[in-house]
């Protein structure tokens, strides 16, 4: 299956304006995403998807940049831009604030998508803050390993402990957390962004639950990965003293 890789990056992020371009040990975050995007085996290429055209200049250095409208409701229609242009089997869906992303990651979810419509990676939550934090989107899978659904509630709700502390239910449960990656088969992307915003999209703001609303199967890859998103400008020295501790420039 020929794969590309799309990073979809906006300058006018509300938390953190031109946050692609804030360097992150000295290198443009949108540069380190692009970096950690080549290394995986899966991607014949790699394509940002940006509105701006600073963005394009320095993305441009690195891989090649698609320019898209300014008025995408979100990063999957950002993305369906660049699939009417840019012919592939399939697209992997990376999330351009993630400076830490695995390749590894990337190349499970690609393996996922050999078995479904689309594709995503979960990981295991292992902080009791994380289970409660409504930022940390949870998601609950089937033997088949398909998403069932994805929450920023608590999810699955443990009756018989609920009124145990976090900490307690979490030494119960293996609770997973979404990582903000996907992988969608060509057809089903275009099909995909034809569907109107679902109630459940609406009411937990999660764009993946059109898909599931409308019957689209999303194949789910656990894996190992402690990651760090760039959402805040704060969370600029946490990916430094990451990157630190993992020996990385």
């Amino acid at each position: 299956m020929n794969l590309i890789g799309v990073i979809p990056a906006r300058f006018a992020s509300v938390r953190f304006p031109g946050k692609s371009l804030a360097l992150i040990a000295g290198r443009t975050l949108i540069e380190r995403v692009i970096e950690r995007c080549l290394r995986a085996r899966s991607l014949s290429a790699v394509v940002v998807a940006t509105d701006d055209a600073r963005i394009a200049e320095v993305a441009g250095r690195f891989c090649q940049v698609e320019m898209t409208r300014s008025d995408h409701p979100s990063g999957t229609d950002r993305i369906a831009e660049v699939a009417a242009r840019v012919a592939a089997d399939g697209y992997i869906n990376v999330q351009g604030d993630e400076p830490l992303m695995d390749p590894a990651v990337i190349d499970a979810v690609a393996m996922a998508l050999e078995r479904a419509e689309m594709s995503t990676a979960a990981a295991p939550i292992r902080e009791a803050a994380q289970l409660v934090n409504p930022n940390i989107v949870k998601v609950v899978v089937g033997t088949s390993g398909d998403a069932l659904y994805f929450s920023r509630s608590t999810i699955p709700f443990l009756r018989d402990l609920s009124e145990r502390s976090p900490s307690e239910q979490l030494a119960a449960f293996p609770f997973l957390r979404h990582l903000g990656i996907y992988g969608y088969r060509r057809e089903t992307l275009q099909r995909l962004v034809e569907f109107p915003v679902s109630p459940l999209e609406q009411m937990e703001k999660l764009e993946q639950l059109r898909a599931l609303e409308h019957g689209i199967r999303i194949a789910v890859a656990v894996v190992d990965h402690d990651g760090i998103g760039v959402d805040l400008p704060g969370d600029v020295a946490r990916a430094e003293a990451l990157l630190a501790r993992l020996g990385e420039r």
